[in-house]
C-alpha cells in the first residue's frame, strides 16, 4: 500500500556535525510521524550524525560526488527523484542550490531552497559570483527560508529575491535536553569539575568561520588585562577540526595550557554545555546559531560578535555581551566584565532563558515549518488540478 504522507528530500551538501544539519535533526525528530516522510540525500557523504535521528523511517543517500561542479550528478539525482517522487525537495545553502535542477526536470512539485548562513569566502554576502550563482537557479526554486532577517534582507537587497518568496523562520532549540542546571554537574574527563572555578566556553566545528583561535587569543589578553582570575577562570572548547591545534600552540605559548580543556568532539553536549558559566561564539559569519540558542536555553549568558543573526538573538547587556569579530582586545574586555560579576552574568543567563521560552522553542520552529510545507503543498494541488 502507497504509503499517503507527502515525502520531503533533504538535500545537503554533506551530512556531518553542523548547524544547519542539527537543524534538520531536529525538524525530523519533532515533526509528527503522520504528517510527512524523510529523505536525507547528501551530495558527498552521510556521517555518523545520522544516528541523531530518532525515527527510523528515515532514508539516507549519500552520492559521494567528487570535486567539481554538479552537473555531471545531474542525471543521477534526476532518476533519484523520479523514484522518489517527493512532493518537496528542500536544499540548504549554496553547495546544494543546484539540485534543484535535477528536482525540476524530474517534476517535483515544490522545491524549497534554505539560506543558512555563510561561508569563509562569503562572510558579508559581497560576493559577486555568490550572488550570480543564486540569481541563476532562482527561476527553479519555488520558495526560499531565510534563518535570520539579516540572510532574508541578503536575498532581497543583493540576489532580488522578491519578498513575497521569501519564509523567514527562525531555529527552534529543544528547551527540554538543553536546560538550566541548579548546579554544575561533573563533566567526564574535565580537569575542572572542582568548585570554585569560573569556565568560560565554546562548542562547535573548529574552522576558519567559527575563528575559535580568536577566543584562544582573547583568553590570553584576559589574564594580561585581570591577572586575578588566574585561580579561578578556566577555558573550555569543544569540537574538531584545523583550528583546534592552532588553539592550543597560541595557549601553551602563553604558558595556560593547563587552565584550557580541548577534549575535541564530544558527544555530551548537553551536558557540558550546562557545566559553563559563560558561552562564547567568535564566529567570522554567522547565520542563527544553534549553539547561541542552547546556551540561552540552558540560562547561560552568551558573549558573541556582532556578525550575521547573533545579532538578532544577543542583546547587549540584557542576555549577554556583543564585540567586534577578529577583535581578540574586545573579547578580553567582555569576558572580564562578566567574570568579575557572576551575579550579573547569571541574571543576563536567566534573561536568555526567558527568550527562549518566548520565541525560540522548539514548537515554534516545527510549526513555522508544517505551516510552511502545507501551505506550499496545497498551492502545489491546486495548481495540478486547474
Amino acid at each position: 500500500m502507497n504509503d499517503p504522507r507527502p515525502l520531503i528530500a533533504h538535500v545537503v551538501y554533506r551530512f556531518d556535525i553542523g548547524g544547519l544539519e542539527n537543524g534538520i535533526v531536529n525538524l525530523i525528530n519533532h515533526m509528527p510521524e503522520d504528517s510527512y516522510r524523510h529523505v536525507v540525500i547528501a551530495l558527498t557523504e552521510i556521517t555518523t550524525f545520522r544516528q541523531r535521528i530518532r525515527r527510523t523511517d528515515v532514508e539516507f543517500i549519500a552520492l559521494h560526488k567528487p570535486p567539481g561542479h554538479l552537473v555531471a550528478s545531474y542525471p543521477r539525482l534526476y532518476r533519484l527523484f523520479r523514484r522518489l517522487a517527493p512532493t518537496i525537495v528542500h536544499t540548504r545553502n549554496l553547495a546544494a542550490l543546484e539540485a534543484v535542477v535535477p528536482a525540476w526536470a524530474a517534476g517535483v512539485p515544490m522545491r524549497i531552497h534554505g539560506e543558512h548562513g555563510r561561508d569563509v569566502g562569503d562572510i558579508n554576502g559581497d560576493n559577486r559570483k555568490y550572488q550570480w550563482l543564486r540569481r541563476i537557479y532562482s527561476p527553479f526554486v519555488k520558495h526560499y527560508i531565510a534563518l535570520s532577517c539579516d540572510l532574508e534582507r541578503y536575498l532581497v537587497s543583493r540576489v532580488g529575491i522578491r519578498a513575497h518568496r521569501i519564509t523567514q523562520i527562525y531555529n527552534g532549540v529543544d528547551s527540554l535536553r538543553f536546560h538550566p542546571r541548579s548546579s554544575r554537574q561533573a563533566i567526564s574527563g574535565s580537569p575542572f569539575n572542582a568548585a570554585g572555578f569560573w569556565i568560560v566556553g565554546t562548542i562547535g566545528r573548529m574552522q576558519a568561520i567559527k575563528d575559535q583561535s580568536n577566543l584562544a587569543r582573547a583568553f590570553v589578553k584576559t589574564l594580561q588585562i585581570a591577572p586575578e582570575l588566574r585561580d579561578r577562570l578556566r577555558l573550555v572548547m569543544i569540537g574538531d577540526g584545523p583550528l583546534r591545534l592552532e588553539s592550543q600552540a597560541i595557549l601553551g605559548a602563553a604558558g595556560l595550557s593547563d587552565l584550557a580543556w580541548l577534549p575535541g568532539e564530544r558527544n555530551d553536549v548537553p551536558e557540558i554545555m550546562g557545566a559553563l558559566d559563560c558561552f562564547v561564539l567568535p564566529s567570522l559569519g554567522e547565520g542563527i546559531s544553534n549553539t547561541i540558542l542552547e546556551a540561552m536555553s540552558c540560562a547561560i549568558p552568551v558573549i558573541a560578535t556582532a556578525v550575521g543573526g547573533n545579532v538578532e538573538l544577543v542583546s547587549d547587556g540584557l542576555n549577554g555581551r556583543l564585540v567586534p569579530a577578529a577583535n581578540p582586545e574586545a573579547l578580553a574586555e567582555a569576558i572580564v566584565s562578566l567574570a568579575r560579576r557572576p551575579e550579573l552574568a547569571r541574571q543576563m543567563g536567566r534573561q536568555g532563558r526567558q527568550l527562549v521560552d518566548k520565541n525560540y522553542g522548539m514548537a515554534a520552529m516545527v510549526r513555522n515549518y508544517r505551516q510552511l510545507y502545507g501551505r506550499l503543498c496545497e498551492s502545489s494541488a491546486r495548481q495540478f488540478s486547474t
